[in-house]
C-alpha cells in the first residue's frame, strides 16, 4: 500500500486535478438523465392526465427505479455542496477530495451501469424507459473522467493510509458542520465511548433492557428535549443538533441511539397537532424524560397500510374513550407512561380519515408484569437484534383513555397528524443509520489492522482496504443527504422527499457496512460474541422500520411524479 498519494501498481496520483470542476461539470448530465427518466416513468403511471396508483404498481420496478435514481442525483449535489462549503474555509483536504471523487466516480458508474436497490435487485436506465441516446447524456469529458479514474484502487488505497494516519479523529473527513454542531458530537461521543460501548453487546446477548441509569443520563444531558421549544421545557435545539446525537449514540448502540425517537414521534405529534392544554402538560414531561413515550401505530395485518387499521375507540358516556384491538411491533412498551394510539372513531369507515389520535397514560411496567393495568396486555416478540428497548405485542380490551387525551380535541385528524411527523422520524432514522455505518467502520477497521494472515495484516490486501474506503466514503454520503434534509427542516420547508431519500439511502449504506465488516472479520464475524455480529443484526432493521424500503420507494416516486 502506498503512502504518499501514489499507487505503487499503477503509478501516477491518486486524486484528479481540477476536482471541484469536475464534479460540478458532471451533476447537470445526471440531472439531465433524472428530467428525461421523470418523464418516461410519468408516461407509464399516468391514466386520464394524473398518476394512476394502479399503472404505479404495475409499473412497481420502473416507479421504484426512478426513486433510487433521484436520491442518487440528489447524492452527488450535496456532496459537491459540501465540498465546496469546506473549499471555502480551507477545510477541503486531501481526505475530502478523496473521498468526493470515489463518491462520484461510484454513483456516476452506478447511474450508468445499474443502481443497486438492494443486494439481489440492480436498475437500470433501460428499465425506466431510457434509450441508449439518452444516456449519451453521460458520455461528457468530465463524467467520462471520473468514470475512469474517480473510484480507482489507488485513489482507495490511498484513503485508507490517511484513515490508519488519523485514527484519533471522530469521523473520516470533516462534517461540514457549524463548530456548536461538532462540540455535540464531541459529548455524546465520549459518552458512547465511556458509558455505551463497554456495555453494548452484553445487553444485546442477554436481551436486556437498556438501564434505567443510561436513561436518566441521557435525560440530564437533554436527548429527550433536544429540539422541544424552550418555551415548553426543552433545548430548542435544530434537526440537525438531533441527527448528531442520534448519530454518535447510535454508534456506541442503536437502543440507546433510538431512545430519543419516540420522544421525538411524541413532541411532534403534540406541537403540531396538541391543544395548548396538551402541549402544557406533556412537553415539559417529554423534555425532562419524566414521561417516557411509545409509539402504538403498528397492528398484525396491516404493516405500513395503515389507513386500514383496525383498533377501535368509542366514546362512553363520561365523555372517555374505550380502545378495544391489537397492536403489534411497539418499541419500548412494557416500561413507558403513555401511548400515542392510532384507533379508529368513526364506525363503518375503512380509510385513513376515521382514524384519531390519543395520548393514552398507562402505568410502567416490569419484565415479569408488562402491562400491569386493566384492560391492557401483551408479549414480547423476540428479535434477531435491535433489542435493548424490546418489542410487543399490545391488546387492547376496554381499555380506558381520558376524554381530554383525544390529539387536538378532535377527532378523524389521526392519519393527518401523524404524517406530520415523518419528516422529523426519517431524518432521525437516517442518523441512525450513518451512526450504525460508523460503528461498522469502526469495528471493521480495528479488526483488519490487527489481524495477521500470510505475514501481514488483512488492511495491507486492496480488497480489504477497499472494502474500507467504500465504508467511509458511503457513511460521508449518507451523513451529507441527512444534514441537507435536517436543515431544510430547520428552515422550515417541506422536506418529506429529502428525509425519505436520506432514510432510504443511508439504510442500504448501513446494511452494506455491516455485511462488509462481518466479512472482514472471516469465521470470528459469525462468532456471536464479536460486536460485528450484533451491529449486522442491528442494521438490518434500518431497512423496515419507519417506511420498509420498497414503500419509501414508492413514497418518493410518487412525490417525483406528482
Amino acid at each position: 500500500m502506498a503512502h504518499d498519494g501514489q499507487d505503487l501498481t499503477l503509478g501516477g496520483s491518486a486524486l484528479l486535478p481540477d476536482l471541484l470542476a469536475l464534479t460540478g461539470a458532471a451533476i447537470a448530465p445526471a440531472e439531465e438523465v433524472l428530467e428525461i427518466a421523470k418523464a418516461r416513468v410519468r408516461g407509464l403511471v399516468e391514466e386520464d392526465g394524473r398518476v394512476s396508483g394502479r399503472r404505479v404498481e404495475e409499473h412497481q420496478t420502473a416507479a421504484h427505479g426512478l426513486a433510487w435514481l433521484a436520491t442518487y442525483v440528489e447524492a452527488l449535489r450535496q456532496m459537491h455542496a459540501w465540498a465546496e462549503k469546506l473549499e471555502a474555509t480551507g477545510d477541503f483536504t486531501e481526505v475530502e477530495q478523496l473521498i468526493l471523487q470515489i463518491a462520484f466516480g461510484e454513483y456516476l458508474a452506478q447511474i450508468r451501469g445499474g443502481i443497486q436497490m438492494n443486494q439481489g435487485e440492480v436498475v437500470r436506465l433501460q428499465d425506466l424507459g431510457l434509450t441508449a441516446g439518452d444516456e449519451d447524456r453521460l458520455a461528457a469529458d468530465p463524467v467520462r473522467t471520473l468514470l475512469g479514474s474517480g473510484n480507482s484502487q489507488a485513489a482507495r488505497l490511498r484513503l485508507v493510509a490517511l484513515m490508519q494516519e488519523r485514527s484519533a479523529e471522530i469521523t473520516v473527513g470533516k462534517s461540514g458542520l457549524e463548530d456548536e454542531l461538532e462540540m455535540i458530537r464531541e459529548q455524546f461521543r465520549r459518552y458512547s465511548v465511556e458509558k455505551v460501548l463497554p456495555h453494548a453487546h452484553d445487553w444485546h446477548l442477554k436481551d436486556e433492557l437498556i438501564p434505567m441509569e443510561v436513561i436518566e443520563e441521557l435525560a440530564e444531558m437533554g436527548v429527550f428535549g433536544l429540539t422541544i421549544p424552550e418555551e415548553h421545557g426543552g433545548l430548542g435545539l435544530s434537526k440537525a443538533s438531533m441527527c448528531v446525537v442520534s448519530e454518535e449514540l447510535s454508534r456506541g448502540y442503536i437502543g440507546v441511539g433510538s431512545l430519543g425517537t419516540r420522544s421525538e414521534i411524541a413532541a411532534e405529534l403534540i406541537l403540531a397537532g396538541g391543544t395548548e392544554a396538551q402541549k402544557e402538560k406533556w412537553l415539559p414531561r417529554l423534555a425532562s424524560g419524566e414521561t417516557l413515550p411509545t409509539a402504538v401505530f403498528t397492528e398484525p395485518n396491516t404493516g405500513s397500510d395503515l389507513g386500514s387499521l383496525r383498533t377501535k375507540a368509542r366514546k362512553d358516556e363520561s365523555g372517555d374513550w374505550i380502545l378495544t384491538g391489537n397492536k403489534t411491533w411497539i418499541t419500548h412498551a412494557a416500561r413507558t407512561h403513555v401511548m400515542t394510539v392510532l384507533a379508529r372513531t368513526a364506525p363503518g369507515t375503512e380509510d385513513y380519515k376515521g382514524l384519531s389520535m390519543f395520548l393514552a397514560e398507562k402505568t410502567p411496567g416490569t419484565d415479569e408484569a408488562p402491562f400491569p393495568d386493566d384492560g391492557l396486555s401483551g408479549g414480547e416478540i423476540e428479535v434477531l437484534g435491535y433489542r435493548g428497548m424490546k418489542e410487543y405485542t399490545v391488546n387492547f380490551d376496554d381499555f380506558r383513555v381520558d376524554g381530554e387525551n383525544l390529539l387536538g380535541g378532535e377527532e378523524g385528524r389521526g392519519f393527518k397528524q401523524l404524517m406530520e411527523t415523518f419528516e422529523s422520524a426519517r431524518i432521525q432514522t437516517a442518523a441512525r443509520a450513518v451512526g450504525v455505518a460508523a460503528s461498522a467502520l469502526d469495528v471493521g477497521m480495528a479488526y483488519a489492522q490487527d489481524r495477521k494472515q500470510f505475514g501481514k495484516p488483512l488492511i495491507a490486501f486492496p480488497r480489504v482496504a477497499s472494502k474500507l474506503a467504500m465504508m467511509a466514503v458511503e457513511i460521508m454520503v449518507a451523513r451529507q443527504l441527512t444534514y441537507f434534509s435536517a436543515l431544510e427542516k430547520d428552515r422550515g420547508h417541506r422536506c418529506d422527499l429529502e428525509a425519505g431519500m436520506a432514510k432510504l439511502l443511508g439504510a442500504r449504506i448501513a446494511w452494506s457496512a455491516a455485511d462488509n465488516a462481518l466479512q472482514i472479520h472471516g469465521g470470528n464475524g459469525f462468532a456471536l460474541e464479536y460486536a460485528v455480529s450484533r451491529i449486522l443484526c442491528d442494521a438490518r432493521i434500518l431497512n423496515i422500520f419507519e417506511g420498509a424500503a420498497e414503500i419509501q420507494a414508492q413514497v418518493i416516486a410518487r412525490r417525483l411524479l406528482a
